[in-house]
């Protein structure tokens, strides 16, 4: 996967910039997390990147972005489980939460703009 360009729309490049990180936290993570809590925050992110993708080149806009809501929301609550169970410390928590927080209100605009 390529660099997002700077073209883009910021949702795009924020929720790069997230899998990035996220990755380098959850790659840390205890081998039995890694195949547990660490694989299923994995697969939710890429699937939200996934479905952001297919949006861009589908008419059914409205359907893929709500299934992208789905998907963003079980990766906060995997986030919350990674620092309930300390896989992530609370300052990591809080730039997660707030990283989150800002590509959800990207996504609340781009699904407000379509409906």
């Amino acid at each position: 996967m390529t660099e997002p360009s700077s073209r883009q729309s910021p949702i795009f490049t924020k929720s790069y910039d997230f899998i990035l990180w996220l990755l380098e936290h959850t790659e840390k993570f205890p081998k039995s997390e890694r195949f547990r809590l660490a694989r299923r925050l994995e697969d939710s992110v890429f699937a939200f990147y996934e479905l952001l993708i297919q949006t861009t080149r589908s008419p059914r806009k409205p359907y893929l972005l709500l299934k992208a809501d789905v998907e963003l929301e079980k990766v906060r609550l995997y986030i919350r489980m990674a620092e309930a169970r300390q896989l992530i410390n609370p300052r990591q928590y809080h730039h997660a939460a707030e990283r989150l927080t800002e590509i959800g209100k990207l996504l609340g605009g781009w699904l407000k703009s379509v409906s």
